[in-house]
C-alpha cells in the first residue's frame, strides 16, 4: 500500500488587526542596572512621573517585570527599542 503525504506550510501573518490590539510593554529585572538609570530611562521613555517610574522600578525588582505601558505594537516598538539601546531588557507581550 501506498500513501501519500501532503505537507501543509503554515505562515503566521500579522494582519493591520493584530498590530492595533492592545499590548504591554515589558520591562524586565536584571543584576546590573542601578535604579536610577531604570527611573531615569522609564521617564525620559515612557514619559512617567517620577512616582509612577519609581513604582515601577520597585515591582520590576521585586516581581522580575512590570508593565510599564500599554498601546498598539506600533507606538510600543520604538520605547522597546530605546529602552533596549539603554541596556535595559524589555519586550512586548
Amino acid at each position: 500500500m501506498k500513501y501519500a503525504f501532503q505537507e501543509e506550510i503554515l505562515e503566521e501573518v500579522i494582519t493591520d488587526e493584530a498590530l492595533n490590539e492592545s499590548k504591554d510593554l515589558i520591562v524586565l529585572n536584571d543584576d546590573y542596572n542601578t535604579f536610577d538609570h531604570v527611573i531615569n530611562t522609564l521617564i525620559r521613555i515612557c514619559k512617567h512621573t517620577q512616582e509612577q517610574a519609581e513604582q515601577c522600578t520597585l515591582i520590576i525588582h521585586y516581581k522580575g517585570k512590570c508593565s510599564v505601558k500599554k498601546g498598539t505594537f506600533e507606538e510600543l516598538k520604538p520605547m522597546c527599542d530605546a529602552i533596549h539601546d539603554a541596556g535595559i531588557g524589555a519586550e512586548i507581550k
